[in-house]
């Protein structure tokens, strides 16, 4: 007789990354998974090499060095970080650490895909709350989460919308959560931001014991291959963390990597300058085409197609692919009409808009 896993676990639909390949094409260009296209830090891929001498080695437990390094750099105290393997980890550590069976789970409607599964490994109830234009709704959020809300997920900037709240609007969101209610807000595109309105979360996690914030080195810093994240909260949420996480849950190359990473503010910079420059570029050229792009503050644009029949994103995608080009579905995050197209090098990104040009013309 077959071992049974616990009720809810045969529901779960693997999360299932950007598509990488294009049949019958030797080297296509990926924009599927809000990589960043100028790799990464140089001084990070010089630490990554001299790592490889030490693989016999177990990493610091805590990662010391790299939290204290992060404390440097973002004016933090170091005791009140814990890292990830990515900040998916530190996401799957919160469920397991204060979910249970039945407790209510709530994110906005088009959020991240991760928090759906972090509440279904853990057998809670998941709901999702109404957005408004592919944007969160304050209100909407705290009547999903009700005075019964275990834990709340908000991407700030939101994947894969590419919209954002306003420092303000969080605030009013926290307030009006229920005491005990667990607030997560995932900042993993937070330094493409360049909008006057916008905050990290970071001073308010400082103030309070029920929020915390999320980072990631996969996207600006340009380590996605590490797997490597980390957190921010009271000095109690960081002890539960560390309490249930893997007591080597942080490989040796990626912490000395991600060390050289988070110091080198000239890559971030550059990285976030292109960003600016190509989302502007690709926003303003496909609206030119008649396609409805969602205003985004992250290092990704979400393109909306018509239903008619021949035009639909999935003729879209179809049409890119067959010419290598590779660009995210979102059928999954019931965007079925839209694709996420991450802003790559600027010649792949006119690739793109010639593609995407010729598609709607024809």
């Amino acid at each position: 007789m077959p071992v049974t896993p616990r009720p809810g676990i045969l529901d779960i639909r693997p999360y299932k990354p950007g598509a990488a390949d294009a049949p019958g094409i030797a080297n296509p260009i990926k924009l599927s998974s809000n990589e960043n296209p100028l790799g990464c830090s140089p001084k990070a891929k010089e630490a990554f090499e001299a790592a490889s001498k030490k693989l016999n080695l177990y990493p610091d437990g805590g990662a010391r060095k790299l939290r204290e390094a992060i404390a440097e750099v973002e004016g933090l105290e170091a005791d009140r970080i814990v890292c990830g393997c990515g900040s998916d980890e530190i996401l799957q550590l919160l469920g397991r650490a204060y979910l249970e069976p039945g407790d209510k789970v709530v994110q906005s409607e088009y959020g991240f895909l991760v928090y759906r599964l972090v509440a279904m490994t853990s057998g809670a109830q998941f709901v999702s709350a109404p957005e408004t234009d592919c944007r969160a709704d304050v209100d909407a959020l705290l009547e999903a989460a009700g005075d019964d809300a275990a834990i709340v997920f908000l991407a700030n900037p939101n994947n894969p919308t590419g919209t954002y709240l306003s420092g303000e609007e969080i605030r009013r969101l926290r307030a009006g959560l229920p005491e005990g209610c667990l607030l997560v807000v995932d900042e993993a595109y937070a330094e493409y931001v360049d909008v006057p309105d916008y905050e990290t979360m970071l001073p308010m996690a400082r103030e309070r014991d029920d929020t915390i914030v999320t980072r990631t080195f996969s996207k600006i810093h340009g380590l996605a291959a590490l797997r490597l994240g980390w957190a921010y909260a009271d000095r109690s949420i960081i002890d539960v963390l560390n309490r249930v996480r893997g007591p080597f849950n942080v490989n040796l190359p990626a912490i000395d990597a991600g060390i050289a990473a988070i110091r080198d503010v000239e890559f971030r910079e550059k990285s976030a300058a292109h960003n600016r420059e190509q989302v502007a570029y690709l926003t303003q050229q496909l609206r030119g085409i008649g396609l409805e792009i969602t205003p985004s503050v992250g290092n990704f644009v979400l393109i909306h197609f018509p239903e008619t029949a021949g035009k639909t994103a999935a003729d879209a995608d179809r049409f890119l692919t067959e010419r290598g080009l590779i660009v995210r579905p979102l059928v999954p995050y019931n965007l079925p009409n839209a694709l996420r197209l991450t802003a790559g090098l600027a010649d792949d990104n006119r690739k793109v808009v010639d593609a995407l040009t010729e598609f709607m013309s024809a």
